[in-house]
């Protein structure tokens, strides 16, 4: 299956792969570049015999001291023709790119998108709502990062902002008393 993506991809998108690298894994991989991952999501989505129509993930890794670029950003693809044949895509990324947000190729990625900045301060250009979806929106750094600090930054100030949040609600649910 590798095979044939990978012939489909050099034929039109030659331009776009990044240079393999080897891997152990039972899901084909194949290395994009950032400016890629909207036309060949696209294709890969749209080919009526690929018909990778369905995003099964989307995440990030962070190889801080291990590998150069810092960042990968991971799509894992479906395909509904294929008897569920998977494909995994890889974009890599130095510390503060960012890449092109897929919600108009997959409207499941906005979540996902949307962790991954939340969790490791990755960007996603274009996309519809780039905003912290786990963490409080004034937390400060992305605590899956590898430099994030274990006891973190000193979160003191999201206890304070609680403990004010909630003297509020109780206010206003005793009647303003």
């Amino acid at each position: 299956m590798k095979e044939e993506v990978e012939r489909f991809l050099k034929e039109k998108f030659s331009h776009f792969l990044d240079a393999p690298e080897e891997t152990v894994s039972n899901v084909p991989v194949i290395y994009i570049k950032a400016e890629g991952v909207v036309p060949v999501l696209t294709a890969l989505k749209n080919d009526p015999t690929l018909h990778y129509n369905f995003l099964n993930d989307l995440t990030a890794v962070d190889w801080l001291g291990k590998k150069e670029p810092r960042f990968e950003v991971n799509y894992l693809l479906r395909s509904a023709n294929k008897s569920s044949s998977r494909i995994r895509i890889k974009v890599r990324l130095e510390e503060g790119e960012a890449v092109p947000s897929v919600t108009n190729v997959f409207k499941g990625a906005d979540w996902p998108e949307r962790e991954v900045y939340d969790l490791f301060g990755i960007s996603f250009i274009g996309h519809p709502n780039l905003d912290r979806i786990l963490m409080p929106d004034n937390f400060q750094g992305h605590p899956l990062r590898k430099d994030f600090p274990l006891e973190g930054f000193g979160q003191d100030y999201l206890i304070e902002d609680l403990l004010h949040i909630h003297v509020n609600e109780d206010i206003v649910q005793e009647g303003g008393k």
